[in-house]
């Protein structure tokens, strides 16, 4: 409709990461592989799932109250004092009773149908649910992966400035020692390196920390990481994504049916107030146990079967207001839900258009950056060319590598924050999920299947497995270092 395939990320991502999932999980060096890793391995989006199938269940449990029910009893009493008359041979001492009982619920003013409609469409807006938080994980997978490759450029940026420093201050000694330089030149030369120095080891602990946080989110210790392909499927304008978004956004998506099944909600508390309709058949076994008619029981019999079969109706009639109330905070709870899920629309329009700016300012920032690269390193050639002729001090050649520093580390920062928040547009927009990747194969998660697994069940032994855990754990993760390869 909007002329965009957002799909087509996948083809640029993740198209490769269907074998890779048939052969196992591998160490991430590419960001379809953490991308992968983090699908299958994240306990966030793991126990997002668990907790998808457990709203899964809500549908039998509003299904099971318009079912027949089967219940058994069994009695056994004592009569320690008989109750009949004086000289009476015709009490028990004791009695057993055993019967099965059947009721079939007929009409329940529609509670039951309602509460299933209220249920199944809770279910809907689970799986938006499940999507948000796939979109959620991927976004931090991303921001992790990128994290890792600007933190490992800033570190080899720094080692680059600090050789040239070291060199720098082996040169001004030399020319001090010769009459060339000053002591001061020398101060101000050894004062950049210790500075230099110290950046470096600031640059080592923040890439620590990114590789810390790449192995909270995917699971595995990040190794040569490659950089990511294009982005596809961006809006070209903010207005475009906002209307993607209103159509794709999970939280606007489960709000939407969240809405609806208070609507349904509404009409169970309503059902309260008119009658239900049921039939019931049961049997009952006796057994006096040889106990009745005392010393004449072989005059009685002793044991007998009696069957029963009928139709109940309730007709409420006053409850002191209950009903009323119940529809009434149901009501209320309709209305929030209306204004919730207006209030989450303009949280998704304002998260969009902000996401929009920031990729255009990240973006603008690339070309700029990469504009005050070019001309710091020009500028540096300069003015150790004009040193050599006496018109420029060492404190000018300091300052100018310092700009220069300052412009490359300027420049990966842009890239990777433009990288971001592209990627965070497509998740406000709805186009960041599993399937909007391009994960297909049979290799994703499908909350249907499990909806469809349980949704008819009614056998009341029919449990699960013990659960077990799914995601993995980074306890034997080794300790990361700050060291990159050069």
């Amino acid at each position: 409709m909007f002329g965009l395939k957002v799909s087509r990320l996948a083809r640029g991502l993740l198209l490769a990461g269907a074998a890779t999932l048939i052969a196992g999980p591998a160490l991430a060096d590419e960001l379809r592989d953490a991308l992968i890793l983090a699908y299958q391995t994240n306990p966030t989006l793991q126990a997002a799932r668990a907790q998808q199938r457990g709203v899964d269940e809500g549908v039998p449990i509003a299904r099971a109250a318009g079912l027949p029910s089967l219940s058994g009893t069994a009695t056994y009493t004592e009569f320690p004092i008989a109750t009949g008359a004086s000289g009476s041979t015709s009490n028990p001492s004791r009695s057993l009773s055993v019967g099965p009982t059947v009721s079939v619920p007929i009409f329940s003013g529609g509670a039951v149908k309602n509460s299933v409609r209220a249920a199944e469409t809770r279910d809907l807006a689970g799986r938006s649910d499940l999507r948000g938080v796939e979109s959620s994980v991927f976004s931090q997978t991303v921001a992790a992966y990128m994290d890792v490759i600007l933190a490992q450029e800033v570190v080899k940026l720094n080692q680059s400035n600090a050789k040239k420093l070291s060199v720098n201050l082996q040169a001004s000694k030399d020319r001090f020692e010769i009459g060339d330089l000053t002591r001061t030149d020398v101060a101000q030369s050894d004062s950049r390196l210790a500075l230099a120095r110290g950046q470096l080891r600031s640059a080592e602990a923040n890439l620590i920390a990114a590789r810390e946080r790449y192995i909270q989110v995917v699971g595995k210790a990040p190794i040569d990481l490659h950089a990511p392909p294009p982005l596809a499927g961006l809006p070209a304008s903010p207005e475009n994504a906002v209307a993607i978004a209103l159509d794709s956004n999970p939280d606007l998506l489960a709000a939407r049916e969240r809405s609806k099944a208070a609507g349904y909600d509404v009409k169970v508390a309503g059902a309260r107030r008119l009658p239900t309709v049921g039939v019931f058949a049961g049997a009952t076994y006796n057994d006096y146990l040889g106990t009745l008619g005392g010393p004449l029981s072989g005059s009685f019999a002793q044991s007998g079967t009696s069957g029963r079969v009928g139709i109940q109706a309730n007709i409420p009639i006053f409850q002191g207001g209950l009903p009323a109330a119940q529809r009434r905070l149901a009501q209320t709870r309709e209305d929030q839900a209306f204004e919730t899920e207006v209030g989450t629309e303009r949280a998704v329009i304002a998260s969009v258009r902000s996401a929009y700016a920031q990729w255009q300012a990240a973006q603008s920032l690339i070309g700029s950056s990469q504009t005050a690269v070019d001309a710091a390193a020009l500028s540096l050639e300069g003015v150790r060319a004009e040193n050599t002729v006496g018109n420029r001090t060492i404190l000018d050649i300091l300052n100018a590598e310092q700009e220069l520093l300052g412009a490359q580390v300027q420049l990966a920062t842009a890239r990777r924050n433009a990288y971001v928040a592209g990627f965070n547009l497509l998740a406000a927009m709805g186009k960041a999920g599993a399937r909007d990747l391009g994960l297909d194969g049979g290799v994703l998660y499908d909350p249907v299947s499990n909806y469809d697994r349980v949704h008819g069940k009614i056998w009341d032994w029919s449990d699960d497995p013990t659960p077990t855990v799914d995601s993995t754990r980074t306890v034997d993760t080794p300790a990361q270092t700050g060291s990159v390869t050069p």
